[in-house]
């Protein structure tokens, strides 16, 4: 029986992200680690590989594909109330302990981690995208950095019927990947997972990378929001959370901030689950360091009004919410208040 590796092999094509060295080595952009790769050698991600001096990536794929709220991925100021076409791969270039996806995240690292894999093309993949009545494709589930030139081959088709695109990803990007994804992706959510860098290295990253991240897409004109999952014990901190929201007001205070609940899964069974007062305390992080949009998640009605966004001018509540769904939303056609006529950051139409 072929092994899950066997496959893989075969639903690859020759990237272009990464350039040819000396002595059959390849140099790999799609990700912070920038991997040196030898003839015969993978990636730290396992999926992409240097066979005679070309470098193998993902291709031809996906290990599950559905129709989401993009209110889960989470976007909140972005097409609300519309359908995400979802899709995810195989591999990430982090090992988080506590990692919500590890069954597709962690295949080729953990031999436990076995997901379906399902062949199929860009084009059928738009038109079940298109089919559903979906607004935008999503590249998500596992990391989307390191099967960046699939996603782009989606995306490219994507936006031919019109479809917006975005990433779910850690953000451990590259210059040379936001370049290369700068034409093709809407939107972008990055997961800051902490701010202390050896909390980072314990997770397979650097903390420089995402923050580096944030700034380049914001840079690049792409829109962003950024996720905290606040993990009991590891960056729940008062400290923690306010440098974090800091450095997103010192970059721009129109970031939506999202906080998330922490439930125990993985590798990481051996702590309480985040309570709804940690997310109140960490929304009101937020706002002390000047972001104007900051939202809880995970913890749907338990968490007042921070499941909404609000007019950061006159404060009028102009999309409901609760958990995945929109109860309402008062957004003018053109995305401003229409109580006080302020324009609210976001892509809205």
């Amino acid at each position: 029986m072929e092994t899950v590796a066997e496959t893989l092999a075969k639903l690859t094509a020759p990237g272009e992200l990464y350039e040819k060295l000396g002595e059959g080595k390849v140099r790999c952009f799609a990700c912070g680690h920038r991997c040196l790769i030898p003839d015969g050698r993978d990636g730290v991600c396992k999926v992409r590989f240097n066979r005679g001096g070309t470098l193998f990536v993902p291709n031809g794929y996906v290990s599950g594909a559905h129709a989401d709220p993009i209110e889960k991925k989470p976007f909140f100021h972005v097409l609300p109330g519309s359908t995400a076409m979802s899709f995810g791969m195989l591999g990430c270039d982090f090992h988080c302990a506590y990692c919500q996806n590890w069954l597709t995240s962690q295949t080729l690292r953990d031999p436990e981690s076995i997901a379906p894999v399902t062949r199929v093309t860009a084009e059928r993949f738009v038109a079940l995208a298109v089919e559903s009545g979906a607004a935008s494709v999503t590249s998500t589930y596992n990391e989307p950095l390191i099967t960046s030139e699939w996603a782009v081959e989606i995306f490219k088709l994507a936006r031919q019927h019109g479809l917006r695109t975005s990433y779910v990803s850690n953000g451990n990007a590259t210059d040379e990947v936001l370049d290369y994804l700068k034409p093709w992706v809407d939107f972008y959510k990055v997961d800051l997972k902490s701010f202390d860098d050896h909390s980072y290295r314990q997770l397979g990253g650097k903390l420089e990378s995402v923050l580096r991240t944030i700034e380049g897409l914001v840079s690049r004109k792409i829109w962003v929001e950024v996720v905290t999952l606040v993990v009991p014990g590891f960056n729940d901190s008062d400290e923690e959370l306010r440098n974090i929201a800091k450095f997103l007001a010192g970059v721009s205070r129109d970031i939506p901030w999202h906080v998330t609940a922490f439930h125990p899964d993985y590798r990481m069974e051996d702590r309480d689950a985040t309570s709804a007062q940690q997310l109140l305390r960490a929304c009101e992080i937020g706002v002390e360091a000047g972001l104007r949009y900051v939202y809880s998640g995970n913890l749907p009605g338990m968490t007042r009004e921070w499941e909404n966004t609000r007019c950061p001018s006159c404060r009028e509540t102009l999309i409901k919410r609760r958990g995945f769904n929109v109860l309402g939303n008062q957004l003018t056609a053109t995305g401003c208040c229409p109580k006080c006529a302020a324009a609210i950051a976001g892509r809205w139409r």
